[in-house]
């Protein structure tokens, strides 16, 4: 497939009983106007400019056969798993975690702010996977679903591209595993961060994969 800097993957070996594409965190906090982002004081249309194309890549990957991964950010309830300082960036922020919002608790899981927007609602076979975190690695089960279905590429979409979609791409680099980023299906809330973050990917021959765009991801033999 055709990629910045090489063609992905790398030995050419793409099998939908071996891909996997994770969605990440495409939440109405994030992707809805009375979410957490927006109530940051961030302007949410990057987030929501993605959606027609999550969903596509969300179809091809379905129809090819691969695994399709959501990811989900929040937090107990209680609160219990929330970091001191975690809360307290948020409270700066002037979106404090598990404050009232129009849409409930912030990224508290279990309320309506906290679930995945409905246009690109998980489907039958689909994997769902809940973090507190942004890296979709750590205190969950990733690791387990894609080493028991013995996963060894990914394909990365969501928000942020510079946060929990870098996070989840870094910790899978040092997982082994190749990935793919498709740059027009991710979003930052600050666009210098999105463009900064798709070109760390690149340097040093692809250092934490490659970047495409979703146009051209392909699962047809080439040539």
């Amino acid at each position: 497939m055709q990629a910045d800097p090489y063609p992905w993957p790398h030995d050419g070996d793409l099998q939908p009983e071996t891909t996997a594409l994770l969605v990440i965190d495409m939440q109405r906090d994030f992707c809805d106007p009375n979410g957490y982002l927006a109530s940051s004081g961030y302007d949410i249309a990057p987030t929501r400019a993605i959606v027609p194309r999550v969903a596509a890549v969300c179809e091809k990957v379905r129809t090819w056969g691969g695994l399709v991964v959501f990811t989900r950010e929040g937090h107990r309830a209680d609160l219990s798993d929330l970091p001191r300082l975690k809360a307290w960036r948020s409270q700066q922020a002037g979106a404090e975690i598990g404050s009232a919002g129009p849409m409930g608790r912030l990224l508290v899981r279990g309320e309506p702010g906290w679930d995945i927007i409905g246009e690109l609602e998980p489907q039958p076979g689909d994997v769902v996977v809940d973090k507190p975190g942004y890296s979709a690695f750590y205190a969950t089960d990733l690791e387990r679903i894609l080493s028991t279905r013995r996963m060894r590429n990914l394909i990365l979409t969501g928000v942020t591209t510079d946060v929990c979609v870098h996070s989840t791409l870094r910790d899978a680099v040092d997982r082994n595993y190749e990935c793919l980023v498709i740059a027009d299906a991710c979003a930052a809330s600050v666009q210098e961060n999105h463009a900064a973050a798709l070109h760390t990917i690149k340097t040093e021959g692809g250092i934490f994969g490659a970047v495409a765009n979703s146009g051209s991801l392909s699962f047809e033999p080439e040539g």
